[in-house]
């Protein structure tokens, strides 16, 4: 004789959740190297080296005679360009919901005055960098 009704039903239950677990544990392990993925494609620098002409390729392979530059001090670099260019974003963003046509649903003023206060703690973010 087979199993009882009751046995299988519970055996069915057990394999469901253990169904279940395996794929929460997937989704999650996924989840984690698309973050690893992420972050390591935006801490990659992606900057493209131009292409030389000849005569250019060939005095940069011979070793120079002439000494390297020294850096840039770090008070003539511009600081915080993700912070700037946030900034800048804000801004655009704020000009679009201004000259919209419609109020996207009655939240473009509180849209507006979130922009507004994030502009703010922005700049009082770059006036008191002591880096």
């Amino acid at each position: 004789m087979g199993p009882s009704p009751a046995k299988s039903g519970a055996a069915e239950k057990i394999l469901n959740i253990m169904e279940r677990i395996m794929k929460l544990k997937i989704l999650s392990l996924s989840g984690l190297v698309i973050l690893a993925l992420a972050l390591c494609v935006s801490v990659t620098p992606t900057t493209a080296s131009p292409k030389l002409p000849a005569a250019a390729a060939a005095a940069a392979a011979a070793p120079a005679a002439a000494p390297q530059p020294a850096a840039v001090p770090a008070a003539q670099r511009e600081g915080h360009p993700e912070i700037r260019e946030a900034i800048a974003s804000l801004r655009r963003a704020k000009d679009h919901l201004e000259h919209a046509a419609h109020d996207f649903g009655g939240h473009r003023v509180e849209a507006i005055k979130s922009i507004d206060e994030s502009l703010k703690q922005l700049q009082d973010c770059l006036k008191y960098d002591k880096d």
